[in-house]
């Protein structure tokens, strides 16, 4: 049985120790001149500072230090240099955050420090064995493929999780979420005893869901710190990592529920709303004929304040439908009987969010006569890092930054 308790401890550790360093890491980014400052392309009036990133690194490294001391968990971490991988990999992939925030790295120099980070998890032995392919069985992983899987897994989950930071409190929910629905998904499958005991993806997923719930209250709507793609990429890193040594190494077995014949298949609902938002948005600016990394307004948050929400009920919307989709991956592994409505249910929710944001559905052009709805005024505060340039005068969306991941 694993220690549910001790798990639980360090997820208070880790909610507990980034809340506390939030405040002090938003005074220091203030004094080293570490800001996002006011402009015509963003909402917020003041200089707001990042911070945020460097406050969850805190939560996290002291999290896994105080982990290695548990008696319970000292299987995740002897003779393994799995933990090292994540904590090397988690700073560099923030390092490459923190240059990106303060001098705007190119699009080829950000994937390449991705690169870095998923050559320490490879390195390091946090990657996926195998994959499970419905109906075609277990596929084993050669060394000759693994470091690129790992590498495209990496930048794939690290460009959601920053492209989704659109809102304040967007991404840190999300990946809260997320991330405890994937450490309770992993935790259930060691009572099971389908994933060995000394698995670190529960240990990873359960740190990433205690430093965003540590951050929240300082990032929610109207926030006072931002993360910035030093605290998205992070947050990416750690799902990056948790869902491959979880998907990835699952035995061969008939399995009780749906996601036991295609285990990957779990970050695709648990994190479904930042990598669908990333898919349609390679789609859409690709269709253009443009570049992937230049931002664009048509991400689905920008939608949702296209359609009369504000910030805050953008975000809870958002939220919502992550802990719906994570619902999907948790329900059957309790709930047998349900397992058989999986893919049913997961279509249904892929036709209403289709129906819901594709704007030719909902658009037409203005007839005579027709009486215009008064807009409602932007909410204040917001901005990029946590929100982004999202809107302008009279509630237009307005411009943003020409970067990756400024969604």
């Amino acid at each position: 049985m694993p220690p549910f308790a001790w798990y639980g401890a360090v997820l208070g550790i880790a909610a507990v120790v980034t809340a506390a360093a939030t405040l002090p890491a938003r005074w220091l980014a203030l004094r080293a001149g570490y800001i996002y400052p006011p402009s015509e392309r963003t909402v917020h009036q003041t200089a707001m500072p990042y911070g945020g990133g460097g406050a969850m690194l805190l939560g996290f490294l002291v999290a896994v230090t105080v982990a290695a001391l548990i008696p319970a968990l000292h299987g995740v971490f002897s003779n393994s240099s799995e933990p090292l991988g994540v904590v090397l990999a988690g700073a560099a992939i923030f390092a490459i955050g923190l240059v990106d925030d303060v001098f705007d790295l190119s699009a080829p120099a950000k994937m390449a420090g991705q690169v870095l980070a998923a050559s320490i998890l490879y390195f390091l032995g946090v990657t996926m064995y195998e994959i499970k392919v419905p109906l075609a069985g277990l596929i084993a992983l050669s060394p000759g493929v693994t470091p690129l899987i790992t590498a495209i897994w990496v930048i794939v989950l690290t460009n959601a999780i920053n492209l989704i930071d659109g809102l304040d409190g967007l991404a840190a929910g999300i990946v809260a979420i997320a991330g405890g629905a994937l450490a309770v998904y992993g935790l259930r499958l060691m009572e099971l005893g389908v994933l060995p005991l000394d698995n670190i993806g529960p240990l990873v997923a359960v740190i990433a869901c205690g430093v965003c719930l540590g951050f929240l209250p300082f990032s929610f709507h109207p926030a006072k710190v931002f993360m910035g793609d030093a605290g998205a990429l992070f947050l990416g890193l750690l799902m990056a990592a948790s869902t491959m040594v979880i998907g990835g190494r699952i035995p061969v077995t008939s399995g009780s529920t749906y996601f036991f014949f295609a285990p990957l298949f779990i970050p695709l609902f648990i994190l479904g709303v930042p990598i669908l938002d990333m898919a349609f948005a390679f789609v859409r600016r690709t269709a253009k004929g443009g570049p992937f990394h230049v931002a664009d307004k048509e991400h689905i948050h920008h939608r949702l304040m296209r359609l009369g929400h504000g910030q805050r009920r953008s975000v809870l919307i958002l939220w919502a439908w992550t802990a719906v989709l994570s619902g999907f991956v948790l329900f059957p592994l309790f709930i047998p009987r349900v397992n058989a409505f999986i893919p049913f249910g997961a279509a249904a929710l892929g036709v209403g969010l289709y129906t819901l944001f594709h704007p030719g559905l909902r658009r037409r052009e203005a007839e005579p006569g027709d009486v215009q709805a008064p807009r409602r005024p932007p909410e204040p505060g917001g901005g990029p890092g946590s929100g982004g340039a999202l809107t302008g005068p009279a509630g237009h969306l307005g411009p943003e930054r020409r970067r990756v991941g400024r969604g």
